[in-house]
């Protein structure tokens, strides 16, 4: 294994009691926390650099610090798991093999910014996770480590898996939010911030299951251990997630500032006999790469100065075989089936992106119907209530400046130059 790899959450991942509480260990970090000053902690977390796991990369000790303390409410903690964007897989393999993190992470989180209350809300198409989820909290909770008095500290913590309905915009916070109150999943207009009025109108701390479950070796291993991880501005470690055609696709745990070309090489490489055309730094939300940028370092600041966002780190692998026409297609169709119909910028706009882009495929288009998607995408970015509507537009902008002959060859040629079968891993190689 390279040496470049940084196995922490994933180190235990090939055990094969690793789910388990003995195979965890004591839960060491949240008893150190919970010696410590609160502030201290939420102190530790800010001098560690690290930043929101989940996309958007806030630094996560800022956003606990804006809890607002002696105010009389009671505060919460939400563990965004609805991981669901296309590519986007970290979050249920880490709840799958190594759960204990996560509610060791929930822990000392709730404790910095004196939580009672803690909830998982976890997708609920992926069942044997939210099992695997309850049956680690059951461990805790019968360990003592959840409860009244959790190590004998006089702290109190209990903890709620919660399943959602599957709904992609519910891991939009305040969506989430909402559906976790028993409404119907739609972003709520911002401010008020959840720190202030989150959760039950109390505030409410919303962070991403990688982002909670990196906290306990920041705790146990001290923030400089963290900070001297990763690069400048995006300290530490992440799980970049390869998928697509790679020969040896999966979960690889590095600091940040690693690039596509060193992740590929420990992958295996692109399968046998072809060559990358396009990928995606961190989900289909972000705009589309190109071979031009395998030594783009992977961390917030470079990938945003290329023109694309970091995002969660699922590096979606595409060789020469794909039609970039058809993929940004269905990505497409994903949001539009996935709007929750709010506002009228992603609700109208992903609908008619899809009608555009469904002709465009079929070899039926014109030229003109670039100009028209480009217009389509610029009327929906900054302008739909949540971040939902400007992920939609990333494909389209990217695919379109990267790859517009190739939308123009659909239309020369009266439809897809591209066999869709050799794009898939059992076609023609």
């Amino acid at each position: 294994m390279s040496t470049t790899l940084t196995p922490v959450l994933t180190a235990s991942w090939d055990r094969p009691d690793s789910f388990t509480i003995d195979g965890y260990g004591p839960y060491e970090a949240a008893k150190k926390a919970l010696g410590m000053d609160p502030d201290a902690v939420i102190q530790a977390v800010k001098d560690s650099g690290l930043r929101g796991r989940g996309g958007a990369g806030f630094p996560t000790g800022m956003k606990w610090g804006f809890i607002p303390q002696g105010d009389g409410k009671p505060h919460y903690l939400v563990v965004n798991a609805d991981e669901s964007e296309p590519g986007t897989c970290k979050d249920i393999p880490l709840m799958m093999a190594n759960p204990h993190s996560l509610i060791e992470g929930v822990i000392i989180t709730s404790y910095a910014i004196r939580a009672n209350h803690a909830f998982i809300y976890v997708r609920g198409e992926v069942l044997h996770v939210i099992r695997r989820l309850h049956a680690a909290v059951r461990e805790a909770y019968e360990k003592g480590y959840l409860g009244t008095d959790v190590f004998g500290s006089g702290y109190d913590l209990e903890l709620v898996v919660h399943s959602g309905a599957g709904a992609y915009i519910c891991g939009e916070e305040t969506a989430l939010l909402d559906s976790l109150e028993g409404f119907r999943g739609q972003p709520r207009l911002k401010p008020p911030f959840p720190a202030v009025a989150g959760l039950y109108a109390s505030p409410t701390v919303v962070n991403n299951v990688e982002s909670v479950a990196s906290v306990p070796s920041i705790i146990a291993n001290g923030a400089d251990w963290f900070a001297s991880m990763g690069t400048e501005k995006s300290k530490g470690f992440g799980i970049f997630s390869l998928s697509g055609h790679v020969t040896r696709p999966g979960q690889f745990e590095a600091p940040l500032g690693i690039t596509l070309r060193e992740l590929l090489d420990m992958a295996g490489g692109i399968r046998e006999g072809h060559r990358i055309k396009f990928w995606t730094p961190g989900g289909s939300s972000t705009p589309i790469f190109t071979d031009e940028h395998l030594d783009v370092p992977l961390d917030f600041e470079a990938v945003g100065a290329k023109g694309s966002m970091l995002g969660t780190r699922a590096l979606q692998i595409f060789d020469e075989t794909t039609c970039v026409v058809r993929t940004v297609l269905r990505w497409t169709e994903f949001y539009a089936h996935e709007s929750c119909g709010k506002c009228t910028p992603c609700r109208e706009g992903t609908y008619w992106l899809k009608q555009v882009l469904k002709r465009l495929e079929a070899g039926q288009g014109t030229e003109e119907d670039l100009s028209t998607i480009t217009d389509i995408a610029d009327n929906i970015l900054g302008r739909s209530f949540c971040a939902l509507g400007d992920g939609a537009t990333s494909p389209i902008h990217s695919s379109v400046k990267y790859f517009r002959e190739e939308y123009l060859k659909h239309f020369e040629v009266g439809g897809c130059p591209f066999d869709p079968k050799k794009s898939t891993l059992w076609g023609d190689r």
